[in-house]
Order: C-alpha cells, then structure tokens, then sequence
C-alpha cells in the first residue's frame, strides 16, 4: 500500500509539474534523421518536380508549370525518358500515383485528375475536385493527397472522393505547405515546400514520428533558382530503397536514413553497463 501511495504521488508531481511548464517543454522532441548518399541517378533540370514514384524499374514522374507538364516513365540509369504524356498548356501538372493498371496525375487549380493507362500513359478518364491539387501517394485501400495547407486527404480511388482526413502536427503544431508525398513502411513521408526537411507522418491521427534533414544533399550552386527546392520521394519496397530528388535538380538520390545519435546521458549509461569507457 506505501509503494502504490509513493507511484500515486510521483505521478501527480509529475502532472502539476507538466501544468505549470510551457507546453513544448512537456514534449519529448521530435527525432531527427540525417542522411548517407548511396547513390546517384541523372535528372533532368528542365523537369519540375511534382510528383515522383518507382515501379517496376523505372521512375514515374510528373512535372509542373503551364506549357511544360508532363508525366514520364524514366530508365534510372541513363534518365532517358521511356514513355511521356503532355498535358495541355492550360494545366498545371502535380502530384501523380499509381492505382492498379493506371496512374493519376491531377492538376494545381483547375480541379481535374487525368488517369492514364500506366502502359501506355493513354488518357482514360478525368475526375473533378475542389480545392489545389499538390501531393499524391496511396495505401493499399486509399489514396492520399496533400493541397499546400496542413491537411492530407484519403480517397476512394474509384470516384476520388474524400473519405477522411487528418491535420498534420509536431509537437500539437500544424506543419503547413505539405508537398509531394510517399508512403513507406506504414507512414507517409512528405515534403515540406522550401524545406529541406521530410516529414514521417503517421497516418492514423497525423502527428509528426520523425523530421528527416536533408540539407546540404544538393550544393546551392547547382540549384536553377530559388524554386529548385527539394521535393520528390519514391520508394522501391522490393529492395528497400528510397529516393529523393527536387524541382530542376541534376540528380536524383538514392539514400539511407542515419538515426538520431541517442542523448549523452543514455550514451554514457550504455557505455558502463557494457564496461567500455564512456565518450
């Protein structure tokens, strides 16, 4: 009964010490991933970004502003472009994803999604919408799309209806201007516009699990202009590669995720109990 009593008061100290502290200080901070280049891919820098996914070897990706939209079946190891699809210059092309035999790509702000046959890139069938078109990925059941705000939609592919949707947050704050989009192992990856961060969102409830920076991967020097940020990520679930790239970049990369280096405290405890001096 003293032991429960002595539980009981260390949680209520707790509680009152939570409440009288700022708010983030009660929030263990969101982890940050670095990375390591495996590889390197050729991209071509008059291709603008806005949707990108890896299928059956090859690359797909769907480029932007008016009278340059397209989307494209890409060989990775040359860039040569395999197969393409113009879109009228009246549109503006964005995130693209595949569903079955077709591929989506819908359009910035006139609210139409065009679906190709993936064999052919044939346009078949159009859906409308409300609101800006951005990101597109998919789940098994759903697809899911992102508009610029906070917010990701999850669609019924057959009519592209929203079914639900989730308002993305780190530590209870929205993250805005969410961009191209990928799902990987269970969790959406998105890009955040002019931000060399991608974020690991859980698709359940939207929380932030993780921030991945990516900064420093494409020297300034070799950026078009200010608008050549960082947006693109596809993922090759057979060999467990994932791959980023951006608007007007010369490369497309390939890499892996390094974990945050645990805090000193539990380093220096892991080094005792294993008998090797701590750092």
């Amino acid at each position: 009964m003293r032991a429960l009593t002595l539980r009981l008061h260390n949680v209520l100290s707790g509680l009152i010490l939570c409440a009288a502290l700022p708010t983030t200080a009660c929030h263990a901070a969101t982890p940050v991933y670095g990375y390591k280049v495996v590889a390197k891919y050729p991209h071509s820098t008059s291709s603008y970004t806005e949707g990108f996914f890896y299928l059956d070897g090859l690359f797909y990706e769907g480029t932007g502003l008016k009278g340059h939209s397209e989307l494209m079946a890409i060989d990775p190891a040359t860039g040569q472009v395999r197969q393409h699809a113009t879109l009228a210059p009246e549109y503006f092309g964005e995130g693209i994803v595949d569903w079955g035999p077709n591929i989506y790509e819908w359009t910035w702000q006139s609210h139409i999604c065009f679906v190709y046959d993936r064999f052919t890139l044939r346009p078949i069938k159009q859906f409308k919408y409300t609101g800006e078109g951005w990101g597109m990925t998919r789940t098994d059941r759903e697809i899911i799309t992102s508009d610029g705000s906070a917010t990701l939609r999850f669609r019924n592919p057959a009519t592209f209806a929203e079914t639900r949707h989730i308002v993305v947050r780190d530590a209870g704050r929205p993250v805005q201007e969410l961009n191209e989009l990928e799902y990987i192992k269970g969790e959406i990856y998105a890009n955040v516009w002019h931000d060399n961060r991608i974020a690991r969102i859980s698709p359940r409830d939207g929380h932030v699990i993780a921030w991945i920076d990516l900064s420093g991967l494409l020297p300034a020097d070799q950026m078009v202009n200010e608008e050549s940020v960082l947006n693109g990520i596809a993922y090759d679930a057979q060999h467990d590669r994932i791959f980023v790239t951006g608007k007007q970049w010369p490369a497309i990369f390939e890499i892996k995720l390094v974990p945050p280096a645990p805090p000193a405290g539990l380093r220096s405890s892991s080094s005792r109990k294993s008998g090797s001096p701590s750092a």
